[in-house]
């Protein structure tokens, strides 16, 4: 299939109305007014940014206890075999600087 350019994609989802969301979700796309936008932004922003950190925090889905410790076990095991390779590799180095190069 040949790219599309930007323009042959945005005609070819305005003619697919179902698959871009319906005409409703169409019609939300259209910019906003100023006025609009300006009423979106009152308030303080250090409480609207709490505010909305809570609620997308409520919207998680988090991780039962088995789960965190199988992951927590996967990370350390990981960790082990990365650092006991770079620990060989690095003895390994130095043994050729000290002992080929440096005679």
């Amino acid at each position: 299939m040949a790219r599309q350019s930007r323009q042959q994609r945005r005609e070819r989802r305005a003619q697919q109305p179902a698959l871009a969301g319906g005409p409703a979700a169409a019609a939300s796309r259209q910019p906003r007014s100023e006025p609009e936008a300006q009423r979106e932004r009152r308030g303080i922003p250090g409480v609207r940014f709490v505010q909305e950190s809570i609620a997308e925090l409520k919207k998680v889905e988090w991780p039962d206890q088995p789960a965190v410790v199988s992951g927590t076990a996967v990370v350390m095991v990981a960790c082990l075999i990365v650092g006991a390779y770079l620990w060989a590799n690095d003895e390994l180095w130095k043994y050729v600087v000290h002992h080929v190069l440096l005679r």
